[in-house]
């Protein structure tokens, strides 16, 4: 506070004019103009008019940037929302996540600890965590999960299947029954009480 009272200080007032209805605007040395509204809402002007920065007495900001893009910081939620001209929104929380809205549904979040999450307008998600793994679900609630060694697991409605990354494959269906197919060849299926069916070498 004490660096901006010796700012202001040395910005002078060049004209000031209070109006009827109680706004007052100030137009300053550096050419910067300053509307006070009663409300106290401040708008200030840059020198060069390519600035808009309105100033909320709840403590919000809304920057008008020469691009267009608007910057809104909600002060209450700590929350900063950009609205960029080609449509893209840009959230900022104070916990330092992200997220992302793009003008064709898709949006992205990206979380404190670096996940990312990704979901398209078609109905996919997809998670990539920071140790490498990924995770996508489509439309229908199908999930594969690709984890950083190269193993997979997929669930369906129907089964859930683990690929090992020396080519071994073992599927659990919804009913219970496990089958077990080795990189050798050899196939192992248990029923539902994991007795053991059939081993074929």
């Amino acid at each position: 506070t004490l660096h901006q009272e010796r700012r202001k200080s040395e910005e002078e007032v060049q004209e000031k004019i209070e109006y009827h209805d109680g706004k007052v605007e100030e137009v300053l040395s550096d050419g910067r103009r300053i509307l006070t509204f009663p409300n106290g809402t401040k708008k200030e002007i840059s020198a060069d008019k390519r600035i808009t920065t309105i100033s909320f007495s709840n403590g919000d900001v809304k920057k008008i940037m020469p691009d267009q893009s608007v910057i809104y910081y909600y002060a209450d939620a700590q929350t900063t929302h950009t609205a960029y001209p080609d449509g893209l929104k840009v959230l900022q929380f104070p916990n330092n996540q992200i997220e992302k809205h793009y003008p064709d549904g898709t949006q992205e979040i990206v979380f404190p600890d670096h996940t990312v999450k990704c979901l398209y307008s078609d109905g996919l998600k997809e998670t990539f965590f920071p140790d490498g793994t990924v995770v996508k679900v489509e439309k229908n609630g199908d999930k594969i999960v690709t984890f950083s060694d190269g193993q997979r697991e997929i669930h369906t409605a129907q089964f859930r299947r683990r690929e090992y990354t020396d080519g071994t494959v073992k599927t659990v269906f919804c009913n219970g029954r496990q089958e077990t197919k080795y990189s050798t060849g050899q196939v192992q299926i248990k029923d539902e009480e994991g007795n053991l069916i059939l081993d074929k070498k």
